[in-house]
């Protein structure tokens, strides 16, 4: 299928050959000359009332939505996708290592995931990016990862698809120095990534006014919370509350109201501003019975998780609910991936994390038309 560069360049060798070829069939001068300013004039004619033909129209708009990824297509017109992302499927299978005295459960087990094969998932074209797909999604960006132990492992799964594996375990040691930040430049892809120790919703918000004040924002921020406040605050109705104040303030941060799309400006937002792709990192699927502590056992249980997630809900710091965040659904993921994927039932594999990853670039590539 021709793009419109190689149209534009067929258009300017039909002008010029065929004239010279009837010229070399010893046509007067002035058939010549009548020939090429009636294909000149049809042939600009033709450009201009091409959007009045919906066969043409569509033709043309289909070559610029789309771009190729690898042998991969990818259409920019697939917002109704998003909510497909997380159609994931799994393999669990035993390592062909399998030792069962074992005590790392996880390394038992090998996991293989891929997206749902419905028709509807399948129609949407959703890719697992190689290396280099990752490095020009990213080149020139600034990500930053907020949050707690699971943002943490989060921004470690990015990282592990950006360095190679020396350069990881020599970020890892750095990353996992307990409660503290991380900073990282990838100079080869011009990537700046950084991970801020943030375990409660406030934390976050301190983040964000801290944005508002340098007037710097980053690319891509992830942020997510509830685990420690779970854990140490056990009230769920105080951390709706401290959501909803996060949510206040990062929706003054943007420079469009998410609930507006592009048209009108957030209240006390600075218009000039490019507003960030913005993703929640959700809680895991707690598996009580392997938590490795009993305060987590008594604190952390299934009736506690229900009512954390519905103060999330209840918040509308979701974009489903009108907010501002893309959900990272690490609770479906790791639900469906199942006890096989855990050794402490809060901390998943990290293929798990991985599969969110790739979620997260699908949803850059929709939300950003991004053309790799």
């Amino acid at each position: 299928m021709f793009g419109a560069v190689q149209l534009g360049l067929f258009a300017a060798c039909v002008v010029l050959f065929v004239p010279m070829g009837m010229a070399g069939w010893h046509l007067s001068r002035n058939k010549v000359l009548f020939f090429s300013g009636a294909l000149f004039i049809t042939l600009a004619v033709g450009v201009h009332l091409t959007p009045y033909f919906p066969s043409v129209s569509d033709f043309i708009t289909s070559v610029k939505s789309s771009s190729v990824v690898d042998d991969v297509v990818v259409v920019e017109d697939r917002d109704s996708c998003v909510s497909l992302l997380h159609e994931i499927a799994w393999e669990v299978r035993p390592s062909k290592v399998f030792d069962p005295f074992l005590n790392n459960n996880s390394l038992n087990y090998d996991k293989l995931w891929s997206w749902s094969r419905m028709n509807s998932v399948e129609s949407c074209e959703f890719q697992r990016l190689k290396r280099n797909d990752v490095l020009d999604l990213l080149y020139g960006s600034w990500v930053m990862v907020a949050g707690d132990s699971q943002a943490r492992i989060f921004t470690l799964s990015l990282l592990s698809l950006v360095l190679d594996s020396e350069r990881v375990e020599s970020a890892r040691s750095f990353l996992f120095q307990r409660h503290s930040d991380y900073h990282i430049v990838v100079d080869e892809m011009g990537l700046k990534l950084d991970f801020i120790w943030a375990p409660y919703p406030n934390n976050l918000t301190n983040v964000v006014m801290e944005f508002k004040q340098k007037h710097l924002y980053p690319d891509v921020l992830v942020m997510g919370s509830g685990l420690w406040h779970m854990l140490h605050v056990i009230n769920a109705s105080d951390y709706g509350v401290l959501l909803r104040l996060l949510r206040n303030s990062v929706t003054s941060m943007l420079p469009v109201s998410p609930k507006s799309g592009n048209n009108e400006p957030a209240i006390g937002s600075v218009p000039s501003v490019r507003s960030p792709h913005l993703f929640w990192l959700g809680m895991p699927t707690l598996i009580n019975s392997m938590l490795n502590t009993q305060k987590k056992r008594e604190r952390m249980s299934d009736a506690m998780q229900g009512e954390y997630a519905r103060e999330v809900h209840k918040s509308s710091i979701l974009r489903e609910f009108g907010g501002p965040f893309q959900l990272l659904d690490i609770g479906s993921l790791s639900l469906n991936c199942g006890i096989k994927c855990t050794d402490d039932g809060m901390h998943y594999d990290e293929a798990v994390y991985e599969a969110e990853l790739h979620v997260m670039f699908n949803a850059l590539l929709i939300e950003s038309h991004q053309k790799l």
